[in-house]
This record gives C-alpha cells, sequence and structure tokens, in this order.
C-alpha cells in the first residue's frame, strides 16, 4: 500500500488543483467574483441565518380552517346542484367533514342521490374518491369528503403553502431561503439578510391574486405596445414577455378556484382540469355562454399564464384548458393554480430576528475556534510524530479543508455556526486517522520489522479501524440530516462531507507523500519509531 502509483499521485495533484479553484472565490469580493472569466467557477460559500443574520419565521398552518372552508364551498355545491335539478330542500345540517341534506319530498330521493353522485365525481389527483353520497333514513342523504381526502388535506395545504410562501420571499429578492416542512402543519422560513421579520410577514401572508379576464380581440395589441391602450383594457405579458391586451373587467378571481390537476385531452395530450365553487361556477358560466370563440385570459400576479379560447359555455363549476403544454408545462402551470393562493390561513407562532452584528460576531467567534483548533492539533502532530510524519499530517489537513470548502461551495450548502463546529470535529476526526496509522507503524517498528515493512502494515492494519469509524460517523450524520431541521442538517451536512474529505486526506495523501519521502531518502530506521 506504501507504493507510489502513478494514478495515486495523479488523483492527489488534481484534487487539490479542483479544490483550490473551486474554494477560491470564497477570497474574492462579490464584485470581483462577478468580474472572473465565464469559465472559472464563481460560487462561495453561502452562510447560514446564524452567521450572516436574517429573520426566522414559525408559521402553522391553520389546516382546521382550511377543512372548514372547503366543507363550506361543498355545502354551496349541493345546494346549486340541488336546486338546479328541481329538488326542494327543508334544510342542511353541517357536520365534519360534509352536510346532511333534508328533503322536502322523500320521493325525490333517488334523483337527489344520483344528483350528488354526480356531483361527487371520479377520483381526484391522489387517484381515490374525494366525496362520497350515501343515504340516511328516507328523506336524508350525507354528502361529505371521505376521511382519507379529509387526512389529505393538511399535507397538501401544507405543500402549497411553501410553494406559495417561497415565491413571496423570492420577490423580496432574498438569497437562498430556506423554507422547510417542521412536522406536520408548521413551516419554517430562514430569510438571511432580511433584518425586518414582519416585513416577511406581510409579504407572506399577501393572497396571489389569480383572475380571469377576457382578451380584448376588438383593438390592436400593436396599437396599445405603443400606447394607444383603450380605457376599459390593460397591456399584459406572459412569462416569455408576449403581450396581451386584457379587459380590465375581471370574470372570475382565484378565490373561487378550488382544485387544478394535471388531466389529459379526447387526444390523450397534456391538459389543466380545473373546479370552482358554486358561486365561481355561476359567474363563470355565464361569462364563457356570452363569449363563446374568444379568447380569455388567466392572470397570476400581473402575468399572463395561458390564453385559451373558449369552446363552449362552462357552467358545471369545472372545465379544461387545452393546448399544446408539455407534462411540465402542465404540472408547472397546475401549481401555478392551485398555488396562486394560501390554502390556509398561516399563524406566526414564533419570529426571531439576527442582525447583521451578531452574524459578524458568530463568523468571527466561529473563525477563530476554527484557528484555534486547528493550531493545537498541528502543534499536537509536530510534538508526537516530528515535522516529517507530523507535517505530512498538517499538509493532509490544510487539503482537507480545502476540499470542505470546495464541495460546500460546489454544491452551495449553507454554512451554519453548527456548521463549523462539524468542520472543526472534521479534523478532530482527520487526525484520527493519521495517530491510527502512525501508532501501528511505530508498534510494527518496535517488533523488529524493516521500515517499508512497518509503513506498509501501518496503512493496510488501521484502514479496518478507519473504514469502520468514517461509516459509523456517516450513520449518524444521515440520521441526523434526515430527521433534523435548520442547523441540525447543517451540521450533518458538513460532517458527511468531512468524512469522506478526511478519508482521502488522511489516507491517500499520506501515502503519497510518505512513498516519495521513502523513495528518495532510503532510511534505514523509522523517525517515530524512537
Amino acid at each position: 500500500m506504501i507504493q507510489l502509483s502513478r494514478w495515486k499521485v495523479i488523483l492527489v495533484v488534481a484534487s487539490a488543483i479542483l479544490g483550490c479553484l473551486l474554494a477560491f472565490p470564497n477570497l474574492l469580493s462579490s464584485a470581483q467574483r462577478e468580474a472572473l472569466p465565464g469559465w472559472l467557477p464563481k460560487n462561495a460559500l453561502n452562510l447560514g441565518l446564524d452567521l450572516q443574520g436574517g429573520s426566522y419565521l414559525l408559521l402553522e398552518v391553520d389546516v382546521p380552517a382550511m377543512r372548514e372552508k372547503r366543507v363550506t364551498n361543498l355545502i354551496e355545491d349541493v345546494r346549486v346542484t340541488l336546486n338546479g335539478d328541481g329538488i326542494a330542500t327543508n334544510g342542511f345540517q353541517r357536520e365534519t367533514g360534509g352536510v346532511i341534506v333534508t328533503l322536502s319530498n322523500p320521493g325525490q330521493q333517488t334523483a337527489a342521490f344520483e344528483a350528488l353522485r354526480q356531483l361527487a365525481g371520479a377520483a381526484g389527483p391522489s387517484g381515490q374518491v374525494e366525496r362520497t353520497a350515501t343515504r340516511v333514513g328516507g328523506d336524508r342523504i350525507r354528502f361529505a369528503y371521505t376521511d382519507t381526502a379529509l387526512a389529505g388535506m393538511g399535507a397538501t395545504a401544507v405543500d402549497q403553502s411553501i410553494e406559495v410562501v417561497r415565491r413571496r420571499i423570492d420577490s423580496l429578492g432574498t438569497r437562498e431561503p430556506s423554507i422547510t416542512r417542521q412536522g406536520a402543519d408548521r413551516i419554517v422560513v430562514q430569510a438571511p439578510g432580511e433584518s425586518d421579520p414582519r416585513k416577511l410577514e406581510e409579504v407572506i401572508g399577501q393572497t396571489a391574486q389569480l383572475t380571469f379576464q377576457m382578451v380584448d380581440s376588438e383593438n390592436s395589441v400593436t396599437d396599445a405596445m405603443a400606447g394607444r391602450v383603450p380605457p376599459d383594457a390593460e397591456l399584459l405579458v406572459d412569462e416569455q414577455g408576449t403581450p396581451y391586451l386584457v379587459k380590465k373587467r375581471v370574470l372570475v378571481s382565484g378565490e373561487n378556484l378550488t382544485r387544478a390537476g394535471v388531466g389529459a385531452d379526447q387526444s390523450g395530450r397534456p391538459a389543466i382540469d380545473f373546479r370552482f365553487d358554486a358561486a365561481g361556477a355561476r359567474r363563470f358560466g355565464e361569462a364563457t355562454a356570452a363569449n363563446l370563440g374568444k379568447p380569455f385570459a388567466i392572470i397570476l400576479d400581473g402575468k399572463v399564464i395561458s390564453a385559451p379560447t373558449i369552446q363552449s359555455a362552462i357552467t358545471t363549476g369545472s372545465g379544461q384548458i387545452t393546448g399544446s403544454f408539455s407534462i411540465q408545462e402542465a404540472a408547472t402551470l397546475v401549481n401555478l393554480l392551485n398555488g396562486g393562493a394560501l390554502p390556509a390561513p398561516l399563524n406566526v407562532e414564533e419570529r426571531r430576528t439576527v442582525t447583521a452584528e451578531l452574524g459578524a460576531d458568530a463568523v468571527s467567534a466561529g473563525a477563530l475556534s476554527t484557528a484555534v483548533g486547528f493550531a493545537i492539533i498541528v502543534v499536537f502532530m509536530i510534538l508526537a510524530y516530528g515535522f516529517l510524519f507530523g507535517g505530512v499530517s498538517v499538509i493532509g489537513l490544510v487539503l482537507n479543508g480545502v476540499l470542505i470548502v470546495a464541495a460546500m461551495s460546489l454544491t452551495q450548502a449553507t454554512l451554519t455556526l453548527p456548521g463549523i463546529a462539524g468542520l472543526i470535529l472534521t479534523f478532530a476526526v482527520a487526525v484520527d486517522a493519521n495517530v491510527l496509522i502512525y501508532e501501528r507503524m511505530r508498534d510494527e517498528a518496535r517488533s523488529g520489522r524493516s521500515v517499508i515493512a512497518s509503513m506498509d502494515a501501518g496503512f493496510s492494519k488501521a484502514w479496518g479501524t478507519i473504514l469502520d469509524a468514517n461509516v459509523t460517523t456517516l450513520v449518524a450524520a444521515a440520521i441526523m440530516f434526515v430527521f433534523g431541521a435548520g442547523p441540525v442538517r447543517g451540521f450533518a451536512w458538513t460532517l458527511s462531507i468531512g468524512v469522506f474529505t478526511s478519508v482521502f486526506s488522511s489516507v491517500l495523501v499520506a501515502q503519497v507523500l510518505l512513498a516519495y519521502w521513502l523513495k528518495t531518502a532510503k532510511p534505514k530506521k523509522l523517525p517515530i519509531a524512537e
């Protein structure tokens, strides 16, 4: 194992050059990094909230309120459906997840049951039926969400809220915000560089404006772009910058949209299925019946996301947007429709502000502790194993630190204060490997073996222990990363990167350097055996 193999030398040299190249941008200012040639890496370490300063919010998604709203919409759907079929009712008894309808004429129960079964529709996005109709006695029908649908509402609401919150924070220009789920119904928002958490709350609390408006086909878009915009219209663009002249009158707003999903048209191509509540269905039906053959625009936050043509009056409260969508485009559009408005209220459970000064103090303290820890390790290794073997460990340690910074810069991992602790721990683990190797060499030399045999035994026989220790550390880091959140995950990620780089620097780099020394010096005795 102590042979000076060409592939080992090439690997060590290439890793050192690449590591220095990736870590170098961290020594430059932001302006200097931007001025670098395009072929050079420009990514630097992302400092976490505790190092850079910023705002921290813990939000609770009010899932019960969202379920109440869904049940209210369901009751209105039932009312409109039965009234439209001429079925009289005596009352609606609200209950958890649904409603029990009492009919005025028990003889109409079969007709009412069939109407509500049709209203329940087919399976939803999850592949399961979301609403069911059940006969209760001779004059009552229960129409409600299934237990599975009610249970799934919470997870869906949190996922949608995270996407809405992410878009809202991105609009502030905050760099690398961290938005993660915590538990079943909470969201943790960390915005480095944003010093006002209340401003963050205001932006997060805003509901995305989703509207359905008619496209103005009677006037020219070119004239509008030249400044001649009709008084009842406005000029908007889509994500690609294509201009649209749109009527100002809002046909239906996103508040009436209950669900959107990816479907398929008659030719099997991706399409967008959507559904309104009772009030939205009525307004949308009246608008589409009066504008057959005309395009209407779906507008989110002032941008046109689609402009389909009305093929027929949509009076059922549901419809389909067809076009030349790819599956990815359809999924993105569905995400925008479902995420255009917060599906449930967000309650602020906790807010914290980390000032830039505190962040700078944390950076200074972290840098100082890292430097002190590194210095102590250097002194110990040189005193214990001399300038040659101790110096080899120090060189490996320096390369280890460079590779960790390079890997974190490349992956754009966020460095937190616990991450610095993980960095220091990584240095200690790296030195442990060298200590195991050197002590094994020392034992072999004292037992009378030759220099080359002692060095070879040191690497080969210590490898099992080194591998076991690092795999154990890696497993612990993986557990922390999967089940932890925020700083804990930062610590786990830094530690995981350090496991790989420390094994590389402690074993392979030491092998190459010591093999070169052995080849050139041809020693008769092992220096550390004395």
